[in-house]
């Protein structure tokens, strides 16, 4: 479908930010890899060929007694797992053969332990039964961001991790920015004692400690990537009300508005078809600030352990241990690391949205 020629120019006007621009693409690129991230990083296999039989572990669990073994679940990172499917076929392992429950239980030395590329290839691969035959070893094996407190890949946890921020975000944005728009357009559109008793209810309702609320739901119930959506769905909504309010309030009057009703369309039709397009364009301005809020908000939470499920990848449950061990400071540095690089490519991309929709900046 052909762009019309104002969405052209802000097109345009979003690619002149050169900032902008590139901080746009390098987070959606980032976003894509980690959709794949047990493709990238786990502790199965991606394909394995035995004995005639093509299998995806990485998809489907198979029993370790089809391997020879007699556990219900098959570690593949046993040797004699490996030994036995490569004596009857074949094996493909991800880049990384990590996943983000693994736990390396052939650490050099207590948890948490440095990053690999601290020790040569040769002492790294010297801990597994393989040893430096497997070829996989010098990469697959290696910590290279090193291993957390519990003895678990901080890479790992960081691609799975920022998969769960990043999807955690997007659905609380899109979700919130839905009935955000609804009860602006409602509220600006009627006005009236509509408007005064919605904005007197956002008031009460804005003022409830949200930390307070989600201490005692935690105390309730066990918290989990949809309760705690829930939970903030619930008072993030706020967050548009006002600006497409202010839009509405401004355009229910104008003249194509009354035209309109004279003709007898409905109000129903008129906010949605013809007023909500002039509103979307500070609704698009604003999410991927909002965006950034979404993602600080769950890592906020998981930090002070009010967030994800224990066990779960999470960027603030990663700045939490890098506090509670300041003798492994690449913890606390590579959390703060990603976070940073995450919240300021959003940000340059929120400008370079803003830019583009800005009239002085398209039409000039």
């Amino acid at each position: 479908m052909a762009l019309s020629a104002i969405n052209r120019r802000r097109l345009a006007t979003f690619k002149r930010n050169r900032r902008g621009y590139v901080a746009f693409w390098i987070f959606v690129a980032l976003f894509i890899v980690t959709l794949f991230a047990e493709a990238i990083s786990n502790d199965r296999p991606l394909i394995a060929y035995y004995k005639g039989e093509l299998l995806f572990p990485v998809v489907v669990d198979y029993p370790e007694t089809k391997f020879g073994g007699f556990l219900a679940v098959t570690q593949y990172r046993s040797s004699f797992i490996q030994n036995e499917i490569e004596d009857n076929g074949w094996i493909v392992w991800p880049l990384f053969r990590f996943s983000h429950q693994s736990v390396d239980t052939l650490l050099p030395g207590p948890a948490p332990t440095p990053p690999s590329w601290l020790m040569s290839a040769e002492e790294n691969c010297a801990r597994y039964p393989q040893g430096v035959d497997d070829p996989g070893c010098v990469l697959g094996n290696m910590h290279v961001l090193g291993t957390d407190d519990q003895g678990r890949d901080v890479l790992a946890r960081l691609i799975y991790g920022f998969r769960i921020s990043v999807l955690f975000g997007l659905t609380l944005t899109v979700l919130s920015s839905v009935i955000g728009v609804v009860a602006g357009a409602v509220q600006g559109y009627f006005g009236g004692w509509t408007d005064l008793i919605f904005q007197r209810f956002i008031e009460i309702w804005t003022s409830i400690p949200t930390l307070y609320l989600l201490l005692i739901i935690s105390s309730i119930l066990a918290p989990s990537f949809w309760v705690l959506l829930i939970i903030l769905l619930l008072f993030s909504w706020v967050a548009l009300v006002g600006v497409v309010r202010a839009e509405f309030l401004r355009g229910r009057n104008f003249e194509y508005v009354n035209a309109a009703r004279a003709l007898g369309v409905g109000n129903w039709t008129i906010m949605f078809r013809h007023l909500l397009p002039n509103a979307m364009v500070a609704t698009i301005t604003f999410m991927p600030f909002i965006l950034g809020g979404s993602i600080t908000t769950l890592t906020s939470l998981d930090f002070l352990g009010f967030g994800m499920p224990p066990g779960s990848p999470s960027l603030g449950e990663l700045l939490a241990q890098g506090k509670n061990n300041l003798q492994a400071p690449w913890l606390g540095f590579t959390g703060f690391a990603v976070i940073s690089v995450m919240l300021s490519l959003l940000v340059f991309a929120g400008e370079a949205v803003r830019d583009a929709f800005d009239p002085r900046k398209t039409f000039a």
